[in-house]
Formats: structure tokens, sequence, C-alpha cells
């Protein structure tokens, strides 16, 4: 189940800040990460577990592993050096994709339910409530990571974690407004508390695998989590004393 748009005709602002972080999104995978291809930005600037827990950068050495199937040889960059304190990836990395369906996913998901939210929220009070999420949902993949017992030197990147707040607070704000899914062939309108608590769900369950010792299949679930649970709990108090948008 896909989704492809929503009703947005009780929307009376133009989504300046969710077309901006796409464009900074699109920005920083084609021009910095070279469409993906420049593994040393990424490994430069992605949220290491090891590095936020002790406040230190890490850096690994390169590996080169070999295709079994074809006996090709890949170098794997390690963790390189970063240029700014390791706290600051928690920003950074929101804005990293790790691949050109990593990045698709994302933009599609915050282009249909990022503007709802932007509007009841405010430009600006918005755009902060955008970050905590994101961070929120890094700090959350570093403590899984943590009591998990996993390697502390796998890094994470995407907005997926911010994204996942977003969807927590239109699912608050907007639980019966209709969004249009792609199941199969057919588009179909449903309410949003379907669409996006069938998606919660999904990350729930497959999260509580990964926690109990299953593998994330490169997904970070307990970021998705946490970043739902911060944007669902925490955008009544953003969105506090403000009043119904301004009709253009």
């Amino acid at each position: 189940m896909i989704p492809i748009g929503d009703d947005n005709r009780d929307r009376r602002t133009k989504p300046v800040v969710t077309w901006a972080l796409i464009a900074v999104n699109v920005f920083v995978f084609a021009f910095y990460q070279g469409f993906g291809a420049n593994d040393r930005f990424t490994y430069a600037y992605a949220t290491v577990p090891g590095e936020i827990l002790s406040g230190k950068d890490i850096v690994t050495p390169d590996r080169t592993l070999v295709d079994r199937s074809t006996g090709r040889r890949y170098l794997v960059p390690g963790l390189q050096p970063t240029p700014v304190p390791v706290f600051l990836t928690l920003f950074i990395s929101m804005f990293m994709h790790a691949g050109l369906a990593h990045i698709l996913g994302n933009m599609l998901y915050l282009l249909i339910f990022g503007d709802n939210v932007e509007d009841r929220l405010g430009h600006f009070r918005y755009f902060l409530f955008y970050l905590f999420c994101g961070v929120i949902a890094s700090l959350a993949q570093v403590y899984a990571t943590l009591f998990t017992g996993r390697s502390l030197t796998v890094p994470s990147l995407g907005a997926s974690g911010a994204i996942s707040g977003v969807l927590g607070a239109y699912l608050l704000l907007f639980p019966r407004k209709r969004v249009r899914v792609l199941i199969a062939v057919f588009i179909v309108p449903v309410p949003a508390f379907v669409a996006v608590g069938i998606w919660f769900v999904f990350q729930l369950v497959n999260g509580l695998g990964y926690l109990g010792g299953g593998s994330s299949g490169g997904v970070a679930y307990a970021a998705h989590i946490g970043g739902f649970i911060a944007g669902f709990a925490t955008v009544k108090i953003w969105g506090a004393g403000r009043g119904a948008p301004a009709a253009p």
C-alpha cells in the first residue's frame, strides 16, 4: 500500500518549508553524496552510535570484500574523519540517503504528509518540530543499537526518522483525512488512521523483531518508531497557542 496523495482542500498556506526540505535533501544527495556514489562523504557525516555515545570521532580502515559468486573484489570505505563535532551528525545525517529508492520513498511521504502538518503548526514551528523529531529518532536508533549489543560502528542516515515524526503528527491531527493509496493497480481513498496506522504497525512489528535479535535488513526501525512517537506525543505542544492559519 503506497500513499500517492491526500485531501488538501482545507490547507490554507503554501508548504514552503516542506518544499525547501525536499530541495535540500535532493541537493545533498546529488551534489555531496554523488547520487550515492560518494561513500567517503557518507561515512564521514552519517550518525555513528559509538561516536554519539563517546563524543569522539571514530575512524576505521577500509575493507576489501570478495563476491563469492564472481570472485570480484570490492573496496568498502571505513568510517571517515568527521570534520565537525560528531554530535552535529545527528542533524546532518537526516539530510542524507543511502540510495535512489531511499530518497524517493522518503520525499514522497514528506510531500504528501508534511504540507498539512506545516499548515497547522506554521512554517517556523514546523521546521523546528521536524528537526526535533529527526534528532529524537537518531538517538532512539543509537540507544537501540547499544541495548541490543550490536556494532556501535554501523552508521545510520536518512530523513526517515524526521518524516516518521511528521506521520505521527498527521495521525493525531488529521486521523480521518482521506489519503489516496495505491494497492496493486487500484487507487483507493482510505482514512489517515488506516494508511498511517498500517505503516506504523509494520514498523513496530519489524522493530520488535530487530530488538529481539532479528535482522533489520538495513532499515533503522528504532529510528522510525522513536520519531513517530516523538511527533505524535509532542505535536500539540509545538502547536500550543497557535490559532487557525489565515487564508491567503
